[in-house]
C-alpha cells in the first residue's frame, strides 16, 4: 500500500504534528492494563480543561467513534419519546441533528436560517417562549458545512434560568475558537479529534454538565448501549472500570499527545493562531474578488466557505488541486450552494500554509476556463 501526502486543506481531516503520529505508532497497550487506566484519567482531565469545563461540573470523556456518535449519545441520552426538542438548522450539521432526534420519536422543533446566515437567538429564545416544556436546545457552535459561528455564550447566558438543556455541536470549534461550556451554561458538548485538535479521526470528546448527568442517572437507560453516556463513565472513570468495549490505544496516545500540545500552547494563544490564519486567507479570497458564503459578522476563522463563480467548474479545481499540487480542499455538502471549503485547522493553522493553498489555487484558477469547457 503506497499513500502520497497531502497537504490537508478542507473540512477535515486536517494534518497532524509529526509528534502526534509518533504517538498513533507507540506500541499497543491492552485496555484493561493498568497502565491505560492512568492514561485515560488524564486524558479525560485534559479534555475537560480544553472544552473548559470546570472541576466538579459533571463529567468529560472522549467516546471510541467519530464526531456523529457524539451527537447521537447526548440525544439518546437527554431525549425520550415525545419531548420537545428545538434545532437551529442553517447547514448540513443542524439537519443531521433534526435527522437524528427524529430517530429517537422527539418532538423536534425546527429553527431555520439560510446557508451562509446564523441562527438568531432571538428565533431561538421564541421558539422556546411558544415550547417551554422543551427538553433540549440544539445548536451547530461552528457549522462545518457553511464556515458560520453560533453566538453560543449568548444563548447560554439567555437560558441561564431555564430547564431545557443546551446541547452544543463543537465539531469545528474546539480548539480552534473560544469554548467555555460552564461558563456558558452548556449541559452538553460534543466534538471531534481531527479538525483543530490536530489528531486522526477516530474519537469523539463529549462533556455533561452535573445537572445534565444527575438527569440521565434519573431516567431508564437509554436506547443505546454503546453510546450510553453512564456504561462509558463506568468505563472511563471508574476505578476499577467496569468493561464496556475494547478502547483503541493508538487513538487514546495520539489524542493525548494532541491535547498536550493544545495545552502546552495555550488555549488563547491557540485561538489566536487560528484567527490570524484564516484571516488572512479570507482577505486574499477577497483581494481575488471571491464572494464568501458566511455573513461576516458570523464568520468563522478556521472554516472557509468559498462560492465557485459562475462558469467555473468547482469539482474539477478540487481535483486539479489534489492532483497537481498535492492539496486537498472540501466542496459543498448536499443542499448546499456550489462552494469550496477551505480549512486551516490545528497543525495547518498559520500563514504558511495558507501561501501554499493560496499560490496553488492560482495556479489552478489561471486554467478554470479550460476546465468549464472540458
Amino acid at each position: 500500500m503506497n499513500v502520497e501526502p497531502r497537504l490537508l486543506c478542507g473540512p477535515g481531516p486536517a494534518n497532524i504534528s509529526p509528534e502526534v503520529l509518533s504517538a498513533l505508532s507507540k506500541p499497543l497497550l491492552g485496555h484493561l492494563d493498568p497502565d491505560m487506566y492512568e492514561i485515560l484519567t488524564e486524558l479525560a482531565a485534559m479534555t475537560a480543561r480544553v472544552y473548559q469545563r470546570d472541576e466538579g461540573d459533571g463529567m468529560t470523556l472522549p467516546i471510541s467513534a467519530t464526531g456523529t456518535s457524539g451527537m447521537e449519545a447526548g440525544i439518546a441520552a437527554l431525549v425520550e419519546p415525545g419531548s420537545t426538542v428545538i434545532i437551529g438548522v442553517n447547514g448540513y450539521f443542524g439537519r443531521r441533528l433534526v435527522e437524528i432526534a427524529n430517530r429517537y420519536h422527539a418532538n423536534v422543533v425546527e429553527v431555520e436560517a439560510e446557508w451562509g446566515q446564523a441562527v438568531t437567538n432571538e428565533a431561538l429564545l421564541e421558539a422556546l417562549a411558544a415550547n417551554p416544556d422543551a427538553r433540549l436546545m440544539a445548536v451547530v457552535h461552528a457549522e462545518t458545512s457553511s464556515g458560520v459561528r453560533h453566538d453560543l455564550a449568548e444563548l447560554g447566558a439567555a437560558m441561564k434560568d431555564n430547564d431545557t438543556f443546551l446541547m452544543a455541536d463543537c465539531v469545528t470549534s474546539l480548539g480552534g475558537i473560544e469554548v467555555a461550556l460552564s461558563d456558558w451554561g452548556v449541559d452538553y458538548a460534543y466534538s471531534c479529534t481531527q479538525k483543530c485538535l490536530a489528531m486522526s479521526p477516530g474519537m469523539s470528546p463529549i462533556s455533561i454538565s452535573q445537572r445534565a448527568l444527575e438527569f440521565m442517572r434519573s431516567q431508564p437507560k437509554p436506547n443505546t448501549f454503546y453510546l450510553d453516556p453512564q456504561l462509558l463513565e463506568a468505563y472511563w472513570l471508574t476505578r476499577p472500570p467496569a468493561y464496556h468495549h475494547t478502547l483503541p490505544s493508538p487513538l487514546v496516545f495520539g489524542l493525548h499527545e494532541s491535547l498536550r500540545e493544545v495545552l502546552n500552547e495555550g488555549l488563547e494563544a491557540r485561538w489566536a493562531r487560528h484567527a490570524e490564519a484564516g484571516g488572512y486567507l479570507q482577505a486574499a479570497m477577497a483581494e481575488r474578488s471571491m464572494e464568501l458564503l458566511a455573513d461576516p459578522a458570523h464568520q468563522l476563522p478556521q472554516l472557509t466557505a468559498v462560492l465557485v463563480p459562475e462558469g467555473i467548474d468547482g469539482a474539477g479545481v478540487q481535483k486539479q488541486m489534489l492532483r497537481e499540487h498535492g492539496i486537498e480542499i472540501g466542496g459543498g455538502l448536499p443542499g448546499a450552494p456550489a462552494m469550496w471549503r477551505f480549512g486551516l485547522m490545528g497543525y495547518n493553522a498559520n500563514t504558511a500554509t495558507a501561501d501554499k493553498v493560496l499560490a496553488a489555487f492560482d495556479a489552478v484558477m489561471a486554467d478554470a476556463p479550460t476546465l468549464a469547457a472540458a
